[in-house]
């Protein structure tokens, strides 16, 4: 069963924002889009979008000049494929396996489970009637191959079937699909229009060995309308990649009784630590991240959430670190259950818990130590510089959690002096100097004035003309002294008359000393 979701991506921004179709920002023309070296493009419209002109794959500009009003977000297409592998997985109730097909369609093994649900039509009203009430709009189709039901769902009616009955005559069945249905790149399809050749059934009435010597360089599935056409009629096989749900580590406590005092909860969450070390240790993995859940008599849900520096399952570590968190639980009436999950786990080889756990009786494990110090400063307290790809004073370094791997970066020049003190940001500074390209003489910075007593410099960066536009400035440091000693790292962004802006601006950068 071929399942396609042709509005995927404005159906999840539209559930996202908790709307229905036609109301709110729904009723007016929008787009979300993609941007590329040409400008923005068109990923997706909503209804009233379409209507104005906007169509997916067009370029902006263009759409605004058959719509002025139309508005655009960002597309997410990350988040459509999460989704769409999490709705694969809520697709299995139909099948034992499913697969997605990227970028907006679900495959489904329904072999030999349509008699559960009644037959196959009943089937497809039922996967119709949830997709519908899940808010998004999908077209189904069944046939005997994965590729007869992807073209009957992207080109057939709704609903369509192609029972085993009628296999035999799958090609006359599908001879009045246009060729796109074989799932074929753009360049390909454009060769099969100009060779006059636009639908299924024409394909079939060339000579094989023609089709052969035409495209007899094209090994990819997508590039040879030949291994399409094989694919599709079942000739040859096509391997698919179901999608295999990931078991998240859980461990919890039905506690017959509510438990209010603080010693008791001590002990459930021990044991549910030693389950949990258990648990992780029969995957061969190890927790780094932690979720605590807390239900209460009253409804009431508490959830206390983790993350370590590095993957662990001691369950001693573990309690210790809980402890400092569940100080402020309000027991309410009672607790009557307690859930502890691993959301993020690593794999972590066995003889490595060995290690760690004397590392940590012996005072040195610095994992153990960060987790500490993250539990009583803040998850987001514990960081540690690192140098990134930049030669701009403020992008060429930045922070990470403290034990993750250093990326790549380049070597720093040995020539460039930087201060002592960077600032988080540069900060506007009105500078008094004789010419307009010339040292400057006086500054004003947080309200105080600077008389400069020296100064050094221009030392000339350029800007990142692959990551700025063509209209980026750029900058000249200089190292200048005031009357009392303090020396400062200021620069000039632009150069009169560079024809990128106004007057050139002033910044403070940092600190010398």
């Amino acid at each position: 069963m071929s399942i396609w979701l042709p509005r995927l991506a404005i159906d999840r921004w539209r559930q996202a924002e908790g709307l229905q179709e036609g109301q709110g920002a729904d009723a007016e023309p929008l787009v979300l889009i993609t941007e590329t070296a040409h400008g923005p493009r068109i990923n997706a419209a909503n209804r009233a979008g379409l209507q104005a002109g906007a169509q997916p794959g067009m370029m902006v500009a263009d759409a605004r000049t058959l719509c002025p009003a139309l508005k655009t977000l960002p597309s997410d297409p990350a988040g459509d494929r999460d989704f769409l592998e999490r709705l694969a997985l809520w697709a299995r109730r139909w099948g034992p396996w499913s697969a997605i097909d990227p970028p907006d369609a679900v495959l489904v093994d329904v072999t030999a489970v349509a008699h559960l649900f009644g037959g196959e039509d009943r089937l497809l009203a039922d996967a119709a009637e949830l997709f519908g009430h899940r808010g998004l709009t999908a077209r189904l189709a069944i046939a005997p191959t994965a590729g007869a039901a992807w073209a009957l769902s992207h080109y057939g009616q709704q609903c369509s079937i192609l029972s085993p009955p009628v296999e035999v005559n799958i090609p006359a069945m599908l001879s009045d699909l246009p060729v796109a249905a074989l799932r074929l790149d753009g360049d390909v399809l454009t060769v099969l229009r100009r060779l006059g050749l636009k639908r299924l059934g024409q394909l079939e009435g060339i000579g094989r060995d023609a089709l052969q010597r035409r495209f007899r360089t094209r090994r990819a599935p997508a590039a040879n309308p030949l291994t399409r056409m094989d694919q599709l009629l079942g000739r040859v096989p096509e391997p698919l990649l179901p999608v295999v749900p990931v078991q998240i580590p859980l461990v919890q406590r039905r506690l017959l009784e509510p438990i209010r005092h603080r010693p008791l909860l001590d002990t459930v969450l021990a044991d549910l630590a030693a389950d949990m070390a258990r648990e992780l240790e029969g995957q061969g993995q190890g927790a780094r991240r932690l979720e605590l859940g807390l239900w209460r008599v009253d409804g009431e849900v508490v959830v206390r959430a983790l993350e370590l520096a590095a993957a662990t399952r001691d369950a001693a570590h573990i309690v210790r670190l809980f402890a400092a968190k569940i100080d402020d639980v309000d027991a309410g009436f009672g607790i009557e259950m307690v859930r502890l999950r691993a959301s993020w786990a690593e794999p972590l080889a066995l003889e490595q818990i060995d290690i760690e756990a004397a590392a940590e009786e012996h005072g040195t494990s610095l994992a153990a130590c960060i987790d500490r110090l993250a539990v009583r400063l803040g998850p987001k307290a514990v960081r540690r510089p690192v140098p990134r790809a930049s030669h701009i004073p403020e992008r060429a370094q930045g922070w990470q959690p403290p034990l993750e791997p250093e990326a790549a970066s380049q070597g720093e020049l040995a020539f460039h002096a930087r201060p002592l003190k960077l600032l988080d940001r540069p900060e506007p500074i009105a500078v008094l100097y004789a010419s307009p390209d010339g040292l400057p003489q006086r500054f004003r910075w947080r309200g105080a004035v600077h008389e400069v007593a020296r100064a050094e410099g221009p030392e000339r960066i350029a800007p990142e003309w692959w990551r700025e536009t063509g209209r980026a400035r750029l900058r000249d440091y200089y190292r200048v002294e005031d009357g009392e000693g303090r020396r400062y790292w200021i620069y000039r962004l632009g150069l009169a008359g560079d024809g990128r802006g106004g007057p050139p601006d002033w910044f403070m950068q940092g600190l010398c000393g």
